[in-house]
């Protein structure tokens, strides 16, 4: 089946409306970016202007656009002219007339008439890989918003998790002042002490730990988004999401574009059969020959002849029939190469929609199973915060050890970082669902109403019809801006003045507050 190319595809309005919660409406805008990119939508307006992966495949998509125009041009006429000078050195001896020199142009015209539908279907076969390569630029669109929600949810979460190490840090360090403080008064042994320097050593470690994973995560929200990430804000809920596996599968299998495009090219192939079969039949072109030719006046006489004339024109037209009757099996063996690359774009076609199945219930599995998470790490959590107080509460009657009050400290930690961990999957997840149902591209996130949005069709009729030979572009320049200069990041986070910062909202969200320490003063 043929698609036919139009500019402005019939747009549904699920397909248009954006799938965040609210409304993306930024202040990003073409040519007036700001200097910082605060929220999630923010941040995917400026990869859908600034990223170089996203802006080099939609020139990749141009170049496909023009086979369309070379498969086209193969069907028109063609103009050749020639010129040739020619100096005579030597003359054959039996000649009449020894001219010096001559000078001889011609102008061809061929005109094709038939050539076995080699045109049509190269044409055909070129508009599918034109519909198959704006399918591959919305998966190109659609892994780079996956990549930039991935990294931005990567800055929040581990912003919060240096946050509750650095709490946990603070926390150990009063706890070795107060336990060497009652070593000194013969309240605690030196084993007491002792332990208190090896937790406070670990939580030093992982701290540092921490805040590598945290620069790590700064500097890829640079390389995809262009910008350094500043008091990035809590993202907005994620909306229209399948409540069963089946219906993301279905609208997957329908809308992913990496199964459209193997469709494509699978029926791109399909044409490229006929293209090639094209060579065993006849061709038929009109073509018309003019010549001129001009001895400069070298052109001697015959004796008892009047002057040769030096110069003479000449003019054919006609019909000329090609019959191919035998090219050494080169015919059958394109068609039968032809034949086997058709196989294996259908069979490529399966595997891809195999792998679209798998990505929808994975991310599904995924998503379902990172809220199950969350509830359980809130659950872990307030049992965590309880069972500290519990322990310090007995400890000061005795019946609780340092190394007790340190472990549920430690257990303390470890469900607040499972639970940020898990608000950061869950959210991934839900987006790298939506990707593979093919719905998280710019019109679906409603991003196409704040900045100005890319229609390759634009170029496909621009470029699609065009004949003049000299035709051209201006010459390419670089669009997305380099992070060269973007200043190496460090591991600071938002503090308590900063109660709209995602990384806050998390620690809020945990039941954070400031931890007593450990061991009570003396």
């Amino acid at each position: 089946m043929t698609r036919t190319l139009v500019a402005h595809a019939p747009r549904r309005a699920a397909r248009l409306r954006g799938l965040l919660g609210g409304s993306l409406i930024a202040a990003l805008v073409l040519g007036s970016m700001p200097a910082r990119a605060d929220t999630l939508e923010q941040a995917l307006i400026a990869a859908y202007t600034n990223n170089p992966t996203l802006n080099a495949a939609r020139a990749d998509q141009r170049a496909v656009d023009e086979n369309v125009a070379i498969q086209r041009s193969f069907g028109r006429p063609s103009v050749n002219a020639s010129v040739t000078i020619t100096e005579f050195l030597k003359q054959a001896q039996t000649n009449f007339v020894n001219p010096d020199r001559a000078v001889n142009g011609g102008l061809d015209l061929a005109v094709p008439l038939f050539q076995g539908g080699a045109v049509r279907n190269g044409i055909r076969a070129a508009q599918e890989r034109v519909a198959a390569g704006r399918a591959d630029l919305r998966s190109t669109e659609s892994v780079v918003f996956s990549q930039v929600v991935t990294a931005y949810m990567d800055v929040i979460g581990n912003e919060a998790i240096v946050a509750l190490s650095a709490n946990q840090v603070e926390v150990l360090e009063i706890n070795l002042q107060a336990t060497s403080d009652r070593f000194e008064i013969g309240d605690l042994t030196r084993t007491d002490v002792a332990q208190s320097e090896s937790r406070l050593a670990v939580a030093q470690g992982d701290l540092e730990n921490a805040r590598a994973n945290l620069v790590s995560a700064r500097e890829r929200y640079i390389q995809l988004v262009g910008l350094a990430p500043t008091d990035l804000q809590p993202p907005p809920p994620l909306a229209d999401l399948p409540a069963l596996v089946d219906d993301a599968v279905d609208v997957a299998v329908q809308n992913n574009p990496d199964v459209i495009a193997a469709i494509e090219r699978a029926e791109a192939a399909g044409f490229d059969i006929r293209v090639v079969s094209a060579d065993r039949l006849p061709r038929v072109d009109a073509f018309t020959q003019g010549g001129y030719q001009n001895f400069l006046g070298t052109l001697g006489s015959i004796p008892g002849e009047q002057e040769a004339q030096q110069s003479n024109t000449s003019l054919q037209a006609g019909l000329r029939l090609t019959v191919p009757l035998y090219q050494g099996g080169l015919a059958a063996a394109r068609r039968r190469q032809s034949q086997a690359q058709a196989a294996s774009a259908l069979e490529n076609a399966v595997a891809i929609e195999r792998d679209v199945v798998q990505q929808a219930r994975s991310a599904f599995s995924n998503w379902r199973a990172a809220l199950a998470v969350i509830e359980s790490s809130q659950v872990a959590v307030e049992a965590a915060e309880l069972s500290l107080e519990g322990v310090q509460a007995e400890n000061t009657v005795g019946n609780r050890t340092i190394l007790d009050i340190l472990d549920a400290q430690r257990e303390l930690l470890i469900a607040q970082v499972d639970l940020v961990s898990a608000r950061r999957n869950a959210y991934v997840a839900a987006f790298t669902l939506l990707a593979a149902m093919g719905r998280a591209e710019a019109r679906d996130l409603g991003l196409a109403d704040d900045v100005p949005f890319y229609d390759p069709a634009d170029n496909y009729e621009r470029v699609a019809g065009k004949w003049w030979d000299w035709d051209t572009d201006p010459d390419p320049v670089v669009q997305s801006p380099r992070t060269v200069d973007i200043p190496a990041q460090s591991a600071d986070v938002p503090t308590e003045d900063q109660p709209g910062s995602g990384a806050q909202e998390i620690l809020e969200d945990t039941n954070k507050g400031e931890q007593p320490a450990v061991v009570p003063q003396p």
